[in-house]
């Protein structure tokens, strides 16, 4: 096994892999250490939506260079990420309606395929829903969702094949430090040698930052998730659909609706908790929440639920970028929408590192020193405030 690296990546989800991707890509020779296996963590948990409506607009541009991606994916990559274009709608209660006009502008003007519909358009694309509680909506007809695991997957196959290493079953117990910078890094599976470290480690990445020496406020939230069998009058599939009126988002896959809640999601949990099953509770909430989209899905059927972690910071935005000791990278802290940004991420973050800056779009205002200045990040145009 090599152990002397150009860059380490502990962590190997969507991110992790991304970044190894696009640097293998440009001959650096790097591994990732994945304490699991590939797609353990919050990717293999993802819900998987491809939409490029954030209130934010580096996210949105991430995303927007993401999707190019996506729609792409077996001349980028090579291999299969499940795209499965939808359309996607963006529901927003009536107080936020000017927010949903500036946001879709601002897509507008990044030139993603975003246009304001009213309910009546909204009612055409999707007969079944009800749209007595809104007047205008978000609509992307490109957008959809993918396959978190096979889009991990294929990105780690083409970065292998590119010269990057995949180490599994690798748990990282300490960042290894020589005058003021990093060296490497210490494992269960033995010493790995790097002048570069990048934590990509999700809802383990808060631990990540201690071994370095970095005190940062990241925490854990968990999500729950479940499969709906829609019953024979909706048996085609909808819009993959954020819904902020009832504080959840859902999508269809096959003849399955997955739906997973904006609220109720506890920080600061154990991410080694119980994720096999949904909390108590949660799927008579979302039963309910969905019905009142659309009330035929009371004929439906609960096919499974789960659980799942993901790291999220203060203001709900990632970190990214160096911090602490020379040599130390952050890659984490999506707080549960960052599957979607990953291949452009990861790009971004590649082209930070070794040309100095971010160039495809500029992520640094993502840095994880912003914490330390007192400075969030915040939307000029946000919706109310309920997890994205």
């Amino acid at each position: 096994m090599n152990t002397t690296y150009d860059i380490l990546i502990l962590g190997g989800g969507a991110h992790g892999a991304s970044l190894a991707f696009h640097l293998a890509a440009r001959k650096i020779k790097v591994a990732i250490l994945e304490k699991n296996n590939l797609a353990a963590g919050a990717t293999g948990r993802s819900s998987g939506l491809v939409r490029m409506h954030y209130d934010l607009e580096p996210e949105a541009a991430l995303a927007w260079q993401s999707f190019q991606w996506f729609r792409d994916w077996k001349e980028r990559i090579g291999g299969e990420s499940g795209f499965t274009r939808t359309g996607f709608i963006q529901l927003v209660e009536r107080a936020h309606v000017d927010a949903l006009q500036a946001n879709t502008a601002m897509l507008q003007r990044l030139g993603v395929p975003a246009f304001l519909v009213n309910a009546g358009d909204v009612k055409r694309l999707a007969p079944s829903f009800l749209t007595d509680d809104f007047d205008l909506a978000a609509y992307e007809p490109e957008s959809g969702y993918a396959d978190p695991v096979s889009t991990a997957a294929s990105l780690m196959n083409a970065a292998r094949q590119r010269g990057a290493d995949f180490i599994p079953n690798c748990e990282v117990t300490g960042i290894t430090l020589h005058s003021g910078r990093v060296s490497g890094v210490s494992a269960s599976r033995g010493n790995f040698s790097a002048p570069i470290v990048v934590n990509a480690a999700g809802a383990w990445a808060k631990g990540i930052c201690e071994m370095a020496g970095v005190d940062l406020p990241l925490s854990t939230w968990r999500h729950e998730v479940m499969f709906v069998q829609r019953p024979p009058q909706l048996r085609l599939p909808h819009p993959t659909v954020i819904d902020f009126p009832n504080s959840m988002y859902f999508r269809p896959e096959g003849g399955l609706t997955l739906v997973g809640l904006e609220d109720g999601n506890p920080l600061g949990e154990d991410p080694e908790g119980e994720t096999s099953r949904a909390r108590a509770g949660f799927v008579e909430r979302a039963i309910e929440r969905l019905c009142k989209r659309i009330p035929a899905m009371q004929g439906g059927a609960l096919h499974s639920a789960h659980g799942g972690y993901d790291g999220i910071t203060p203001d709900q935005h990632p970190v990214i970028g160096p911090i602490g000791p020379e040599g130390f990278w952050l890659d984490t802290g999506f707080s549960g929408t960052g599957f979607k940004i990953s291949p452009a991420t990861g790009l971004c973050l590649a082209e930070w590192i070794l040309d100095g800056a971010p160039k495809t779009v500029d992520i640094s205002l993502f840095t994880p020193t912003r914490f330390e200045k007192g400075i969030r990040l915040a939307s000029q145009h946000p919706y109310e405030s309920i997890w994205r």
